[in-house]
C-alpha cells in the first residue's frame, strides 16, 4: 500500500514538474518575443494596462465600461517589455473594437478606437523626426503647466522626462496618441476619436510616464504630478486662426475650392503652435504646414536633429533667458505656396514671436 502512495506521489510530482516546465517555457518565449497580447475585458488582466499605469474604470470613458457599450465590443491591450535600465523603451496599445449592422447592406461595419503610448527617444532621421514633430506639435495641443515640459490636446500628448531618463544624450519622450478607424463597403476611414478632456489625457501621460520611469531606473524621489490648469486658445474652436497663427503676413495661396484648415494653439512664452491641415475622410488632419516656437533646453532640444536656418524652417535664439527655437515645415502639397516666398512666411512668424516675448538678436544657429 505504502509502496502504491509513494508509486502515485512519484508520478503525480513528475506531472507538476514537468506543467512547471512547460509553462516556463512558454513564459520565457512570450518574453523573448517583447510583446504580450491579452483581451482585456477577462481573465487576471482585466484591470491593468501598460505594465500597470492603468487602471479599468478610471481617467476617460475610454478605460471605463462605457466604452463597451456598442455591440460586440471588446478591449484589448498589446505591450512590449516594459522599459528596462538596459532597455529604456517600450510601447503599449489599448483598443476597443466593435461592429454594428450596415444599413445599407447586408454586411456589418466595423470600427476600431485605440490609444499607443510610446517610451523612448525620438526618431533619428530627419525624415521621421519632422513627421513626428508634425504628430505631436501640433495646432490642436496645449503646453503643459507646472514646469512640464510637453504639450497635450483631447487625442495627442507628449512629455520630455527628466535629464537622469536620457538615452544616450537624447531626451526621452513619453508620447499618447488616439486614432479610430471604420471598416465597411466603402472601405478603411480614418476617424475622428477624441481620448478624453486635455486633463484626462494629461492624466494617462503622467501615469505612464511615471511607471516608465520607475521600470527604466531613473525615476525622481517625486513622480510627476499637475494640478494647474490647462491653458487653451482664446477663441471657441483652435479651427479660427485666420490670419494663420494670428500673424499679419503670414499667407498661403490655398487655391478655390481647397479643403485647407488652419489651426492655431493657445499662446504663451514657453509655446506657441499653429498648422494647416488638408481636410480628408480617409486621412488624418496633419499637418501640411506648421510653425512652432518651443522655449527652455528641454523641449528645443527635440529639434537639434534638423539641418539650421532660416532657408531651413529652423532658427536658434535666446529668449528670456532660455534656449529658444523658431521651427517652420511646408509639405510638398503646400509648398512655394506661401505670399511672398515660404521662407518669407517663416520669416514673419519668427519676426512676430521673438518680438512678442522678447528675444535678444542673434544670428542664425
Amino acid at each position: 500500500m505504502r509502496s502504491s502512495l509513494f508509486a502515485r506521489g512519484n508520478v503525480m510530482g513528475i506531472g507538476r514538474r514537468r506543467t512547471a516546465v512547460i509553462a516556463g517555457v512558454v513564459a520565457g518565449a512570450v518574453l523573448a518575443a517583447g510583446t504580450v497580447l491579452w483581451a482585456t475585458d477577462s481573465g487576471p488582466f482585466r484591470a491593468s494596462y501598460c505594465w500597470g499605469a492603468w487602471q479599468q474604470d478610471s481617467g476617460p470613458s475610454f478605460l471605463g465600461d462605457e466604452a463597451l457599450e456598442k455591440s460586440g465590443s471588446k478591449r484589448r491591450a498589446s505591450e512590449s517589455a516594459a522599459p528596462s535600465p538596459a532597455r529604456p523603451r517600450g510601447t503599449c496599445t489599448v483598443s476597443v473594437a466593435s461592429e454594428v449592422a450596415d444599413d445599407d447592406s447586408d454586411g456589418s461595419l466595423s470600427f476600431r478606437e485605440a490609444v499607443t503610448v510610446e517610451y523612448g527617444t525620438a526618431p533619428a532621421g530627419v525624415k521621421e523626426r519632422r513627421d513626428w514633430l508634425a504628430r505631436y506639435f501640433h495646432g490642436s495641443a496645449s503646453p503643459l503647466p507646472d514646469g512640464l515640459d510637453g504639450l497635450v490636446a483631447a487625442d495627442r500628448g507628449l512629455l520630455v522626462l527628466p535629464r537622469a531618463c536620457d538615452d544616450d544624450g537624447e531626451p526621452t519622450v513619453v508620447t499618447i496618441r488616439g486614432e479610430g478607424s471604420g471598416d465597411g463597403h466603402l472601405g478603411k476611414v480614418a476617424m475622428p476619436f477624441t481620448i478624453g478632456t486635455r486633463a484626462e489625457v494629461l492624466g494617462m501621460l503622467l501615469d505612464a510616464a511615471n511607471t516608465g520611469m520607475e521600470k527604466a531606473g531613473c525615476a525622481p524621489s517625486h513622480p510627476l504630478r499637475s494640478s494647474s490648469p490647462i491653458v487653451t486658445v482664446a477663441e471657441d474652436d483652435e479651427r479660427a486662426g485666420t490670419p494663420l497663427c494670428r500673424i499679419p503676413g503670414m499667407t498661403f495661396d490655398y487655391g478655390d475650392g481647397s479643403r485647407y484648415e488652419q489651426q492655431v494653439g493657445a499662446v504663451t512664452d514657453r509655446l506657441q503652435t499653429c498648422s494647416v491641415v488638408w481636410e480628408t475622410l480617409r486621412m488624418p488632419d496633419e499637418p501640411s504646414a506648421q510653425y512652432v516656437m518651443a522655449s527652455g533646453t528641454r523641449l528645443a532640444d527635440l529639434f537639434r536633429v534638423l539641418p539650421e536656418g532660416s532657408a531651413q524652417g529652423l532658427v536658434r535664439r535666446q529668449c528670456g533667458g532660455r534656449p529658444t527655437v523658431f521651427y517652420g515645415h511646408v509639405e510638398a502639397g503646400l509648398q512655394d505656396r506661401g505670399r511672398p516666398s515660404d521662407r518669407r512666411v517663416f520669416e514673419r512668424f519668427v519676426e512676430s514671436v521673438e518680438q512678442r516675448i522678447g528675444c535678444g538678436s542673434g544670428e542664425d544657429a
